[in-house]
């Protein structure tokens, strides 16, 4: 059975794992890096990312988070989670915060505003009920949640959503100081997946739909399936230079 880390810091941890328990699959609350040894996959959930990263850098985790995003097993980041993983995010407090990356994204940190202007939306996501059923949309929580601004050419938008009307205006200080509107269309990204990463602005674990768990359990499997074929393909591979080493002489034939 797989086991599924959940980074238990701060945040709706707990709405992770009872959605966990709630499929039939253990969940493991990670608090130090020497407990992700042994883990299949491992969800970021939302919460507070400022303090999120100040637990982080106290425990001495991201060098550990980061080793694990690379090893290429399943990550899962829902809002807070998503900011952690981007490879770029704007809109933070005076002095940024330590991100672990590994997603070609740009994330803005409080796109949709403050904890007052946090909704409840329902999402296109075909991806979704084409890989677990039920209908093609899903309930999006956002709960001061953050959004992304654009994305690489190697990662797959699974939802987007309009942009609410009542949403500040989003701004970066430019080279010089100054600052520039950097968001001006109609709808904004809200859910990706980039190879073993998969990250949504909003939090699935506070709905009773449980397609997005079991979403990522199937990108658990597809990981497990992708490395015993490696293994297989690496074994083969060497049994072949290995039977080419002990290959019978060609001796000629006498009569």
């Amino acid at each position: 059975m797989a086991v599924v880390g959940v980074l238990a810091l701060q945040g709706s941890y707990n709405e992770h794992m009872a959605a966990l328990r709630r499929i039939g699959v253990r969940g493991v609350e990670v608090r130090k890096p020497e407990q992700l040894q042994g883990l299949d996959s491992l969800i970021i959930p939302g919460g507070e990312s400022t303090t999120m990263a100040k637990l982080a850098n106290y425990h001495n985790l991201f060098p550990a988070l980061r080793e694990f995003v690379g090893t290429g097993k399943p990550v899962w980041g829902t809002c807070a989670g998503l900011i952690f993983l981007a490879n770029k995010a704007v809109g933070q407090k005076s002095g940024g915060q330590e991100l672990i990356g590994g997603l070609d994204c740009t994330v803005h940190r409080n796109f949709f505003g403050s904890q007052l202007q946090s909704f409840e939306t329902e999402l296109s996501v075909p991806t979704l009920a084409e890989k677990e059923g039920g209908s093609d949309t899903c309930r999006g929580v956002f709960i001061r949640a953050p959004a992304i601004l654009d994305v690489g050419s190697d990662v797959e938008v699974l939802a987007d959503c309009p942009v609410p009307a009542d949403r500040p205006s989003i701004t970066i200080a430019s080279g010089e100081g100054v600052e520039e509107e950097v968001y001006s269309k109609d709808r904004v990204i809200v859910a990706v997946r980039q190879g073993n990463i998969l990250a949504t602005a909003f939090h699935p674990e506070l709905t009773s739909d449980s397609r997005w768990h079991r979403l990522f359990l199937d990108m658990d499997k597809e990981s497990q399936t992708k490395a015993f074929s490696a293994l297989s393909l690496s074994s083969s591979s060497r049994d072949a230079q290995d039977g080419s080493k002990y290959k019978p002489l060609d001796l000629p034939i006498f009569e």
